[in-house]
């Protein structure tokens, strides 16, 4: 654990855009395009790395100061969200596809999340802490989640000031977007009303997609259980994960990444290289497609490993993820899946392909969970804060132990 989290904690550090901070996209990419919810990942490795001792508390300050006044003074938001690129040097909007030019409040609700638990962490008296938590404060302040409603009962993902809501696409559960409701009740300036978690997030044939048994759906690719959860700590319970039988999100997020894991050794016949320490299927880099969300089925299962699903797992199931995690390193490790930044995106023997790239969006589950499994800081500083324990309350959330 030490090795995989100090290595890829380079990835946010060492690698990160000169001129913001900011987290860069990939690193077989164009250098200046920087990922909102990859630096919002980011920002939790820079807490993961004061924890470890990789850098002092004054050398994650100073840094965190200047992503965050680059947020604020160069960046261009809309109705207080960002885009999902953006350009390192000048803040200006990089289109991720035609339409998708605007706010993207998923990728803002990932920013947030990091934003929130650095000010909870941060939180001695000296000035540069508290101009961090005041600009933080201000940032979080400005999202008008409102918005994104478009006068409906549900949030929008997308909005652009020259296609408007032509993106179209409505936030539901269950995948990787829970954090962008639970911070949209929470948000004390621009609220949405508590009932959009039920007819918006929940409104969508939500409690079959909670509910998963090797019988038939096996929960769809990993990162589902990650993203959302490296600051909400997923053990609470609402009345549609009771319904649905499970004791918590924790419980169903392990459910998941178990019949993941199960998955992948029952194909042991069709890849040979999958076995009990062998799995973790996810959304990554890939050899045919450029870019694919591995899931368990036989449609988008093509023999591609990603590191960070079993990895980042670790939270649900400790003794597993280890195991894949030594399995990895030693046996594939120095045949081109580890570098210099942790383990390379994904590889595929099949296709006698190891990918060449790290991007910030595996990387920063791979640290903080591991963190999480460790010591919980990211989960307690979030938890803590303030906001989010009115969006609790609001929301009428049970915490649990399991």
């Amino acid at each position: 654990m030490d090795t995989v989290q100090q290595a890829t904690f380079r990835y946010f550090w060492n690698f990160a855009h000169p001129v913001s901070g900011l987290t860069r996209e990939r690193s077989n990419g164009n250098n200046d395009i920087v990922t909102t919810g990859g630096s919002g990942f980011g920002v939790m490795a820079i807490i993961v790395g004061v924890k470890r001792g990789y850098i002092t508390r004054q050398e994650a300050v100073t840094r965190l100061l200047k992503m965050v006044t680059f947020l604020r003074d160069k960046t261009t938001r809309y109705h207080g969200a960002w885009s999902h690129w953006l350009n390192g040097s000048t803040g200006e909007t990089i289109p991720f596809s035609q339409k998708d030019d605007g706010g993207d409040l998923v990728e803002t609700a990932y920013m947030i999340q990091g934003l929130l638990t650095a000010r909870q962490f941060f939180d001695g008296s000296s000035a540069d802490e508290t101009q961090l938590r005041d600009i933080i404060t201000g940032l979080w302040h400005d999202v008008d989640w409102k918005w994104y409603t478009n006068g409906q009962n549900y949030l929008y993902w997308h909005w652009s000031p020259d296609y408007g809501w032509a993106m179209n696409m409505p936030i539901r559960g269950f995948n990787e977007t829970m954090i962008t409701y639970l911070l949209a009740v929470a948000s004390p300036t621009h609220p949405i009303a508590p009932s959009l978690y039920d007819t918006g997030w929940a409104g969508n044939n939500y409690d079959a997609t909670l509910i998963v048994d090797k019988y038939g759906y096996y929960g769809g690719p990993l990162f589902f259980t990650h993203y959302s959860y490296l600051g909400m700590d997923p053990h609470f319970s609402d009345k549609y994960i009771r319904a649905s039988k499970f004791a918590s999100y924790f419980d169903r997020n392990k459910e998941q990444t178990l019949l993941n894991r199960q998955w992948c050794i029952d194909r042991a016949s069709v890849y040979s290289y999958y076995n009990k320490n062998c799995w973790g299927l996810t959304a990554s880099d890939d050899p045919v497609n450029g870019y694919m969300a591995h899931e368990p089925t036989t449609a988008n299962d093509n023999g591609t490993i990603t590191p960070t699903a079993a990895i980042s797992s670790i939270v649900y199931t400790p003794s597993e993820s280890l195991a894949a995690m030594h399995y990895l390193y030693d046996n594939y490790g120095s045949k081109g899946l580890w570098g210099k930044y942790g383990f390379k995106d994904a590889f595929n023997i099949h296709e006698n392909w190891y990918a060449p790239s790290y991007l910030a969006i595996d990387q920063g589950p791979i640290i903080a969970m591991i963190e999480n499994h460790r010591s919980g800081i990211l989960w307690n500083n979030f938890m803590q804060d303030p906001d989010i324990q009115t969006m609790f309350s609001k929301l009428g959330f049970e915490k649990t132990n399991n």
